[in-house]
């Protein structure tokens, strides 16, 4: 029907049409098949949907019409239109089908893009790449599912985070790197074409960018700035021992120098040194700086070796960033504390400035200035109060413990008040004038900047790493590791255990705090009860040698008498092996109580109480071997 558009356009024809339609009462149903698959009736309701396979029309949505409406339209119309057939004013809504997202298209499949698709996105080669990564904070994340992540690869890809790679894109120091491309790319096509004038020119011009809004940005606070400090003040300190090669810039290791010196000096002024620890990698140091707790470690004062292992690249990166970064703090806390920025040293009624006098090398004024042997200058008219508010509280009013501390903190403030150290050319002098003029002391050596001379009568201790020949009578000779002691245990030690020559008392540790079934040296158990703590909890070495050292008792078999014997009754006794048996069965019905997913939990925690205990005891074991043997050397 839908084919032969000339049946449409007769009327006579729809008249022929009649004596069909009557057939199914009315309805628009084809008897006889002739209208094949041209005609499919889906509703006999009102509302008829139509759909049509010829070429002229698609799906269609209809509206039945009667015989009777048919053929009373004869006398309005002689034609028929194909639009008023398939296209009524009544339609029936139909929803769409909805696309279904197929695999990978949602989910963490999206959130995740691997390091080679970032490159591309970002038009970058990958030491760019890194570089803007290190100085904008991105690393690479690990994925909770790698497969739903990679489509079913389990292939290892370094992965970042989609909203990462997106927010790199829209940083303006790419196009710094970019510059710099271009700079190198001028400088070596000058340089092959022998342009002096040309080459001296693309110099003077190459390009910079500032890490100034980067570092804001990381850290919007100055707290945060101060709480990230660690790993920066770790790496300057290791790059301002580097010695100056090929392989690192320059002024990059000037430029750590200058800084770490810069924050020593801040520590010294603010007193704000708490604790240090001496250790195989180096010497550890923690401040507190406005509430913060900074700890970093500092290499020994010993020639490096040229290291060819190591990324070079990255770390100067690392260290480009904080530089910057420790730029930003320095420069707060020199105001802070109202001290003059640039450091400007004091020498008697003379301010030594970073300029320096006439005829003086810029070495000379580099270590006048960042000598830790002298004070700074301060701001005139303008007193900063370095106490903690909680100094005004009373006792009672305050709790026990926090009290305590501050006693302890304002006690290390002045620990080395009123004594002059001496520092022999063989100990380590930075270190030791560190700590020192942290807890209040003065200190000189030979060719320091300062008022101290060797043969000064004011000088209260000289510390000294080797055997003297010569003693002055008016000072105490000490070991260096008296001053570290000291700092930790907020008290001066008695000397002579310091004496040179003498066996030193073991080093401790001041980040370790002591847990039950740890072992304990002895000099440590006499602070913890000079400060009235239980160290009953601890494994000490009397412990261990009591156990050792407790024998059974050999059973003694006594023979029965002949005849009637009479003997005499025993009291009863408690036996003390049945109530530990006891309550080892309770122990073991409440381990049974504790729930399935707590259970693993327990049992770790149980494997690592045991693993102290061991540890505890192997090392008061090699303690009392070592007394033994020192022992049988004082005897001989």
């Amino acid at each position: 029907l839908l084919n032969d558009g000339g049946l449409l356009g007769d009327v006579d024809t729809v008249e022929e049409l009649s004596d069909i339609l009557v057939l199914n009462g009315g309805g628009l149903l084809d008897a006889g098949g002739s209208l094949r698959d041209q005609l499919d009736v889906v509703s006999v309701d009102d509302d008829l949907v139509l759909l049509g396979s010829g070429h002229d029309c698609g799906d269609a949505i209809g509206k039945r019409d009667t015989t009777d409406d048919l053929l009373s339209e004869r006398n309005n119309t002689h034609h028929l239109r194909t639009r008023s057939w398939f296209f009524p004013m009544r339609s029936i809504s139909i929803s769409p089908m909805v696309n279904q997202k197929k695999k990978g298209e949602q989910g963490a499949a999206v959130n995740y893009i691997s390091r080679k698709k970032a490159l591309n996105k970002l038009q970058l080669s990958l030491n760019d790449f890194r570089r803007l990564c290190i100085l904008k904070g991105v690393y690479p994340h690990e994925p909770s599912n790698r497969k739903k992540v990679q489509n079913g690869s389990s292939e290892r890809k370094i992965l970042y985070l989609l909203k990462d790679i997106k927010f790199l894109a829209q940083e303006p120091i790419i196009n710094q790197f970019r510059n710099y491309k271009v700079f190198l790319r001028k400088l070596t096509h000058a340089k092959a074409k022998r342009e002096a004038e040309k080459f001296t020119k693309i110099i003077d011009n190459k390009p910079e960018y500032q890490l100034d809004r980067i570092v804001k940005e990381r850290y919007p606070t100055f707290s945060s700035a101060i709480r990230e400090l660690d790993d920066a003040l770790c790496l300057l300190f290791v790059f301002a021992r580097f010695p100056r090669t090929k392989q690192l810039d320059t002024n990059l290791i000037n430029e750590c120098q200058r800084l770490t010196a810069e924050f020593m000096h801040y520590c010294i002024e603010a007193r704000a040194v708490t604790n240090t620890f001496v250790s195989i990698k180096g010497i550890y140091y923690q401040a507190e700086i406005q509430g913060e707790k900074v700890t970093w470690l500092v290499a020994h004062d010993r020639g490096l070796p040229v290291v060819k292992q190591v990324d070079w690249a990255v770390l100067s990166t690392f260290a480009e960033f904080y530089v910057a970064q420790l730029s930003f703090v320095n420069y707060r806390l020199y105001q802070s504390v109202g001290l003059v920025y640039p450091p400007q040293i004091v020498s008697g009624e003379q301010t030594v400035t970073v300029e320096g006098e006439e005829g003086e090398e810029d070495e000379e004024i580099k270590e006048k200035i960042y000598s830790l042997a002298r004070p700074l200058m301060k701001k005139a008219g303008l007193e900063i109060d370095n106490d903690d508010n909680m100094d005004n509280f009373d006792a009672e009013e305050a709790e026990e413990e926090m009290q305590r501390k501050m006693n302890e903190k304002k006690a290390l403030k002045v620990l080395f008040s009123g004594s002059t150290f001496w520092l022999n050319r063989e100990t380590p002098k930075e270190s030791l004038a560190f700590l020192i003029r942290s807890c209040g002391g003065k200190v000189g050596w030979d060719g320091a900047p300062s008022d101290v001379k060797e043969d000064s009568e004011n000088i209260t201790y000289q510390v000294v790493d080797r055997p003297m020949t010569k003693k002055n009578i008016g000072r105490i000779y000490v070991q260096p590791q008296f001053v570290y002691d000291c700092v930790n245990a907020r008290r001066r030690l008695p000397t002579n255990l310091y004496a040179p020559g003498a066996s030193l008392p073991p080093h401790l540790s001041p980040f370790h705090a002591e847990r039950a079934g740890d072992y304990v040296p002895v000099e440590r158990l006499e602070e913890l009860r000079a400060q009235g703590k239980d160290v009953s909890n601890y494994v000490t070495v009397d412990q261990v040698v009591s156990a050792e050292k407790k024998q059974k008792k050999p059973k003694v078999v006594k023979k029965k008498e002949e005849g009637l014997a009479v003997t005499p009754g025993q009291m009863h006794k408690i036996n003390q092996q049945r109530i530990i048996n006891l309550q080892g069965e309770a122990n073991k019905m409440r381990e049974m109580m504790i729930p399935k997913k707590q259970q693993r939990l327990y049992q770790k925690l149980k494997k690592g109480l045991k693993r102290t205990r061991t540890e505890g005891a192997a090392l008061a074991k090699k303690r009392a071997r070592l007394d033994e043997a020192k022992a049988a050397a004082t005897a001989q």
